[in-house]
């Protein structure tokens, strides 16, 4: 935090940039020095959405006086750009959460053989929730009718999205008394463009409303869909020993890098990494094996079901091609630089994509199809093996990592808190209660190269854990805190504070949580559901003394899941600087107007202290408005003795002289 001298917190990834810098080789932290943001851009007034302008609304009095050709103001056209950004973000989630409805379809009917349901009490649990019948009925029925349903709920035009029930009753009322309920998913995101274009909605306020609203479609729709489907396919995740870095390349291993979003296709290459065919052909080329290295939420994804390691998150992504092991890193959609093809061409590696939505100019097409995944996935794993033979000796080559324990599904912190026959959430809402846990904070997003790696998110991980607070983390600020080494029941020893620490020793756990993928952050709605239902910490979400932060925010799909947070009653703080830092009425709005209207609100806050303080305050606050005990530091740090019977009788003694015998 205090070095501004480094771009990455990451160690390891410190000492490629540093090799890379010296071999005059360029990655995103160079490109982020050199290439400064556009000021107007950056903070929101401007405005390109037709082509009278560009317009640049600056000026001392751009709040009241300034407009573009049309005459829409300053509030205008920062509402309206911060409403396609979440509307993009919402698209990006829906449409991975569309893929997912579409493979549990053809595996359900054999269409896509490859594709199995691993969690059928899962499915049956989704079904009741969608009203679907299931007695005397097969698993395989019973995936088509789920299937089918979700897919309608991206073309709904009327109603509600079914997901919005799992809600709390309470926050339920609070979107239907302000008109946020989503109809379906595909409708919100085309009305929110169609409020952006030129010459409709003028209404600042009114675009804002909307922001949250297409938010809901993605939060209480397209995450939620996709975290639940991935779980029905693949196994709902359990914790999982495993390793964190970009020092889990093997110098004599296929290094295969499997980047991007979308789990099938990385489950397919998982499997075929194991047969005995793949792995014969790599001791032909001279490999002792086939290593498998996670990237990004791809990673998150593989490494909570099955232990593949995580090399880190977005910014890692063209490092780990310049160690000069990579084989071959494979992509699909979302979060993947164009950069990793230029790179790859100073060394061997092989760059593949597998979408017809994501090509990329010098890189390899393979075409992904779902009919046949294991036969894709196995044409994947021969051009990386095939590659083994061209490595040289250039790269950058580190072997530090971190353990990590990861895999922490909602269905799993019930369970671990009462095992099989009494899971339950009561004992998180006790400790909370009790003041041993002062409140809950998700540290969550992605990372930014104008910001030092991972600096903000392992130093607010940190800085909680040290006061009590417990800490559940998705994307790339769980691939920080699992690279810092955080995510380990020992962390808790280390680091938490002493009624966190007691906590964690008691349950055995990590004192940050790695819940998973961005698109699981929907297990964060669900967690905050079951601890509104269990008791005791208010009647909806908008009540628990927790908080959400996005520290090194970037994508606009960061901004979906801000949003749909806020819309949830939670306050939220991004770190950086704000894209709608130039205009004071959309600042209110975010602000005030929507911690009015729905119990939660948004806080751009660049310095991390900040950040920390104002999180702080907030779960105090919560803390104070259910008449919890106050939090004590320390209160729970005196060292207890197990006591003797003879101990207890003489307590008992002098309690109740009169009942003893």
């Amino acid at each position: 935090m205090a070095d501004k001298t480094i771009k990455s917190a990451d160690r390891v990834a410190e000492e490629i940039i540093e090799w890379a810098e010296g071999h005059g080789l360029e990655t995103a932290f160079d490109r982020a020095e050199r290439l400064h943001p556009c000021p107007i851009g950056h903070s929101g007034a401007c405005c390109k959405i037709c082509f009278m302008g560009p317009c640049r609304l600056v000026g001392p009095d751009a709040e009241e006086k300034a407009a573009g050709v049309c005459g829409a103001t300053l509030p205008v056209v920062s509402a309206r750009n911060f409403l396609r950004m979440v509307a993009a973000g919402t698209a990006a989630h829906s449409d991975h959460a569309r893929d997912m409805a579409f493979t549990l379809l053809e595996a359900a009917t054999g269409e896509a053989p490859d594709f199995k349901i691993k969690d059928e009490v899962k499915l049956r649990k989704l079904a009741g929730i969608l009203d679907i019948p299931t007695d005397g009925k097969t698993k395989e029925i019973i995936a088509k009718e789920v299937a089918e349903k979700i897919i309608s709920q991206f073309g709904q035009q009327k109603g509600e999205l079914a997901f919005i029930r799992r809600a709390p009753k309470k926050r339920q009322e609070v979107w239907r008394k302000w008109g946020l309920v989503p109809r379906g998913i595909d409708r919100e995101v085309a009305e929110a463009m169609h409020r952006t274009n030129m010459g409709v909605d003028q209404d600042p306020e009114n675009l804002m409303m909307a922001a949250l609203k297409v938010s809901l479609a993605d939060g209480w729709g397209g995450c939620m869909f996709s975290t639940d489907i991935t779980d029905i396919l693949f196994g709902t995740p359990r914790p999982r020993r495993s390793q964190a870095s970009i020092g889990i390349m093997k110098e004599d291993e296929v290094n295969v890098v499997v980047h991007g979003h979308e789990p099938t296709l990385a489950e397919m290459v998982v499997e075929a990494a194991q047969e005995k065919e793949m792995l014969d052909y790599a001791k032909q080329k001279g490999a002792k094996g086939i290593n498998l290295v996670g990237m990004c939420c791809t990673a998150n994804e593989v490494l909570m079901r099955h232990g593949i390691p995580t090399a880190g998150g977005f910014l890692n992504q063209e490092l780990a091609v310049m160690t000069g092991l990579a084989e071959a890193v494979m992509v699909d959609v979302q979060c993947i630089m164009p950069a990793i093809a230029q790179a790859a061409k100073k060394f061997h590696t092989k760059i593949i994509t597998t979408s017809h939505k994501g090509k990329m100019i010098d890189a390899v097409h393979v075409q992904y199809d779902e009919h046949r995944a294991k036969e894709v996935a196995r044409q994947v794993l021969r051009l990386a093996i095939d590659n083994f033979a061209n490595r040289t000796a250039e790269g950058s080559r580190v072997h530090e990592t971190t353990p990590v324990i990861a895999g922490f599904s909602h269905e799993y912190i019930d369970y671990m808190q009462g095992g099989r026959f009494r899971a339950s959430f009561r004992p998180l809402n006790d400790a909370i209660m009790a003041g041993r846990i002062r409140g809950v904070a998700g540290i969550v997003g992605c990372n930014n190269p104008r910001i030092a790696q991972d600096s903000i998110h392992d130093y607010l991980a940190e800085e909680f854990i040290k006061n009590d607070v417990l800490v559940v983390s998705t994307g790339c600020g769980a691939a920080a805190c699992a690279k810092a080494g955080f995510m380990t029941p020992e962390t808790a020893l280390e680091k938490a504070g002493p009624g966190l620490r007691e906590v964690c020793e008691a349950i055995g756990i990590p004192p940050i949580l790695h819940l998973g993928a961005c698109v699981d952050n929907s297990r964060i709605l669900t967690v905050a559901t079951h601890m509104v239902n269990e008791g005791g910490l208010g009647d909806d979400i908008s009540d628990l003394p927790a908080v959400g932060i996005a520290p090194e925010w970037m994508s606009e799909k960061a901004l979906a899941i801000g949003c749909y947070f806020v819309a949830s009653g939670m306050y939220v703080i991004f770190g950086s600087e704000s894209p709608v830092e130039a205009s004071e009425t959309v600042k209110h709005i975010k602000r005030n107007v929507w911690e009015e209207r729905v119990g939660g609100k948004l806080e751009f806050v660049a310095d991390p202290d900040e950040i920390l303080k104002k999180s702080l305050e907030h779960i105090d606050k919560k803390r104070d408005a259910l008449k919890l005990r106050k939090y004590e530091p320390g209160r729970f740090g005196v060292e207890r003795k197990l006591m003797s019977m003879a101990d207890r009788r003489k307590l008992e003694a002098i309690a109740k002289p009169h009942e003893i015998k």
